[in-house]
């Protein structure tokens, strides 16, 4: 019963199939090849526009890359304090800025509002020496805590980053998981709400590493490629990510998987939510639960083999958990957890 990460389970089999047919000829490197252009044209239908596309392998190498394009090494990224390019990217985004300064911001539910915003940019003063310039918002889609901004909400944050002189960037490492959710388009979900450059998941949704940086107006997307280069991210043999997100896109597969991962998350909190002393913290919007449970049921799952991450120290005797579903998750692994975790609670 592995519930720690969407990470944790493999690929699809067509992903696999697919990079397996990618090694069977000899194409040109570097991403000159039939496949990532392929790709380039599937994600201008997906998105219904024009854009500039990156294959990379990973989500920080996106995240940062995406923001070093965009923010030079005097500037400031606003995030929130969950977010993934605050907590878990090594310091990668101020890295690749060359010294960008990150303003980490509190929010309820892992999400920004424009209040949050504004009071923060307020204490910056545009073309003054002495403070770095906001040149960018990131927001995370689906956020750290799965919850998930509604496209209005997108909007209003995007109109206000703009408004300032500011680019929007999104973190799509769930960014299928968000679109299931939210029920609309990618498009109206992305740059028709605002958002300039996307980082477009693919591995936590069934690819083995496989992202591509959108760039929604391709005159933003600048020396990137110089970037992606002199950060090692410019694959030789480009064609086998691309062959991820080819399969990746084809149909509405993508989407299904994550519905479906949406879906075992919504069986999960229902579940959990019926059990005494049992608490669910955050709406569950996508793929995450996070749930407040005693201490010995913390204890009890853990000894029936389940796996899942703490969100914290525990509190007057309970924790905060972090459940992680997937494309890959068994149903009956989500029934064993349950019937364990009502177990304890008798």
């Amino acid at each position: 019963m592995n519930f720690a990460s969407d990470n944790a389970y493999g690929a699809w089999p067509e992903i696999v199939a697919a990079i397996s047919a990618a090694a069977s000829a000899a194409v040109p490197s570097y991403g000159d090849d039939a496949l990532t252009r392929a790709v380039r044209n599937r994600l201008r239908e997906i998105f219904e526009c024009e854009l500039a596309v990156f294959p990379v392998i990973s989500g920080t190498a996106a995240n940062a890359l995406a923001l070093a394009t965009l923010v030079p090494p005097h500037g400031a990224i606003v995030c929130h304090r969950e977010a993934h390019i605050a907590v878990d990217e090594c310091g990668a985004p101020e890295f690749f800025t060359h010294g960008a300064k990150l303003i980490a911001l509190e929010g309820d539910g892992a999400k920004l509002t424009p209040r949050d915003i504004a009071h923060a940019l307020a204490h910056f003063q545009k073309g003054f020496v002495h403070h770095v310039q906001p040149m960018a918002l990131s927001l995370t889609q689906s956020t750290e805590l799965g919850t998930v901004y509604t496209t209005d909400e997108t909007k209003a944050l995007s109109a206000l980053a703009h408004a300032n002189g500011m680019k929007v960037h999104m973190d799509g490492a769930r960014f299928a998981n968000a679109l299931c959710h939210l029920k609309c388009t990618p498009a109206e979900a992305t740059w028709r709400a605002g958002v300039d450059v996307l980082s477009f998941g693919a591995t936590k949704n069934g690819a083995l590493g496989a992202e591509a940086v959108i760039f929604f107006h391709p005159e933003d997307a600048g020396d990137f490629e110089y970037r992606r280069k002199k950060a090692g991210h410019l694959i030789s043999k480009m064609r086998f990510v691309s062959a991820q997100l080819d399969a990746y896109l084809t149909g509405d597969r993508w989407l299904e998987h994550a519905g479906r991962a949406n879906a075992l998350a919504r069986r999960l909190a229902e579940g959990l939510g019926g059990i005494a002393g049992v608490e669910i913290a955050y709406p569950v919007q996508a793929n995450a639960v996070f749930a407040w449970l005693p201490d010995a049921t913390v204890r009890h799952l853990r000894g029936k083999g389940a796996a899942f991450y703490d969100w914290g120290p525990p509190q007057g005797g309970r924790t905060l958990v972090r459940l992680v579903t997937s494309f890959g998750t068994p149903e009956e692994d989500v029934t064993r957890f349950l019937e364990a975790a009502k177990s304890a609670a008798t």
